[in-house]
């Protein structure tokens, strides 16, 4: 488990990004971006779903950044498992993967993630588009 998860975001920052990714370059690439461009956002990192799913367990998450080759599982069944949870079902998803497939990007869009974007291309406007997002119920087949 990432050492993130164990601290808890301070009263100043009102907002939790949960990034789940394995690769430690992405991690600080994506915790970089976020850093550079947000204040007042508290940055948890999961390496695996099951990490993901401990954290969210024990702390509020304002957004997943969520890649979808994880070492135990797709983030595309995470965000459906996401979506059919009533505690977790609004929270916006943006799936950064080094590979969106439209396989993956339909799985995304049934779970009602809110962008599927290539890491190469992922910047900080789809973490705005995360923060502004108008919260909804998920669409689920």
């Amino acid at each position: 488990m990432q050492q993130q998860i164990a601290q808890s975001p301070t009263s100043a920052q009102t907002r939790t990004c949960l990034i789940v990714e394995d690769s430690t370059f992405d991690q600080e690439r994506i915790k970089r971006i976020l850093d550079k461009s947000f204040k007042g956002v508290f940055v948890a990192v999961a390496a695996t779903i099951e990490e993901a799913r401990e954290h969210m367990a024990r702390y509020q998450t304002s957004f997943i950044l969520l890649d979808n080759h994880l070492p135990d599982g797709t983030g595309a069944n995470f965000a459906i498992e996401l979506a059919e949870n009533p505690d977790f079902a609004k929270i916006p998803i943006v799936m950064v993967s080094d590979w969106p497939t439209p396989f993956m990007f339909d799985k995304a869009q049934s779970a009602g993630v809110i962008h599927v974007v290539s890491k190469s291309d992922f910047g900080a406007r789809y973490i705005h588009a995360a923060l502004n997002h108008n919260v909804r119920p998920r669409r689920l087949n």
